[in-house]
């Protein structure tokens, strides 16, 4: 694989302490740098649209706590030609090292297998080394399940070796035990609720809430006075309920509703989210024609005239047509992130010049 393109943050000597590198999706790269300014001595060494490396000297567990970034990896570097030569003593001997070294940061038994993300993982080579690191770690190889996970590149001098430091990404979250096709990455989630700015006078909605991924994050982000989430779908309540109910969260209420027909008043919400369908997963593209309108017009309904609306899809022209139809919400903001294999848009959106009366 090719050494990604990095931007050099400070020209320094090189670091003897541990390297780390964090994994985020594009287009979250400010709101993660933000995050990580809360952890003291954190240095960051260089950077690109999707990552970062650092030096952490305090306790690296502090950094499992972050929640705009995907994943979590410690950096063994090697100056060899090709992945071949980590079956040399020396170099075997710091790959094994720096497996145990994660392995050490969890109670035993947290690790179940291990395997290689790498170009070639299914090679000869790989299959060898897989044969002695299980011997030497004690943990069987499981080329897809495996919770371990070191990914293999290659750099400009040599090779490294990214070993994740929990069993499951950052951005998959303990509390989620039901899953819906189409969800959303907590991380996005987390980021359009940082855009909200949920405050303890918060009236919250998250419309088309799903299986609550929007709805819990934003419920852990701040405690909002009044926090609803709403889905016309009873099988989509019924997998945010459970999730819910993994989390200490007490004060989310779920209501079986139309988002285009609420039985709210008007100006009931101050921050409003929603996921609309993007016509893939869910929905159609005909389907989100008339749903795009009719949904922004209830949204205006129902919020006050400071709302803040944070909302995501990647049926963009449709939607951005539609914002040019409309005169109740306008673009504050706009934020292009990767999600799936897709780049769907943010939208932040404030009250247009004038009011829907209410009915």
């Amino acid at each position: 694989m090719p050494a990604k393109r990095r931007q050099k943050v400070k020209k320094s000597a090189p670091s003897e302490l541990p390297v780390f590198e964090l994994e985020f999706l594009q287009g979250l790269r400010p709101f993660v740098l933000k995050e990580l300014r809360s952890f003291k001595h954190a240095k960051i060494l260089n950077e690109s649209e999707a990552s970062l490396q650092l030096n952490y000297p305090n306790q690296i567990r502090d950094l499992f706590s972050l929640r705009r970034a995907v994943a979590l990896y410690s950096v063994t570097q090697f100056s060899v030609p090709r992945p071949k030569a980590l079956l040399g003593d020396q170099h075997f001997r710091r790959l094994v090292a720096s497996a145990e070294r994660v392995m050490a940061l969890h109670p035993k038994d947290t690790f179940q297998s291990f395997r290689f993300g790498a170009a070639g993982s299914d090679s000869s080579v790989f299959q060898r080394l897989a044969q002695d690191l299980s011997k030497a770690i004690k943990l069987p190889f499981d080329a897809e399940d495996g919770d371990l996970l070191l990914r293999v590149r290659r750099t400009a001098e040599g090779w490294e070796v990214l070993t994740r430091l929990t069993p499951k990404p950052l951005s998959s979250r303990e509390w989620r035990v039901c899953n819906l096709a189409g969800g959303l990455n907590a991380t996005v989630a987390t980021v359009m609720n940082d855009l909200v700015q949920i405050k303890k006078s918060s009236r919250y909605l998250n419309a088309m809430c799903g299986s609550g991924t929007l709805l819990i994050e934003g419920a852990l982000s701040g405690g909002a006075a009044k926090i609803v989430g709403v889905d016309i779908s009873s099988e989509a309540l019924g997998c945010a309920r459970e999730n819910i109910q993994h989390t200490a969260l007490e004060n989310i209420e779920l209501l079986e509703a139309d988002a285009t027909k609420l039985p709210f008043e008007g100006s009931s919400f101050n921050a409003i989210t929603a996921d609309v369908p993007w016509g893939d997963a869910v929905g159609t593209h005909k389907s989100n024609a008339q749903l795009y309108p009719d949904f922004l017009k209830e949204m205006a309904r129902i919020a006050t005239p400071q709302s803040r609306f944070v909302l995501v899809t990647h049926d963009i022209k449709l939607f951005e047509n539609v914002l040019k139809n409309q005169s109740n919400w306008q673009v504050q903001n706009k934020l292009r992130v990767s999600h799936s294999g897709h780049h769907p848009r943010i939208y932040l959106l404030k009250r247009g010049a004038w009011r829907i009366e209410n009915p």
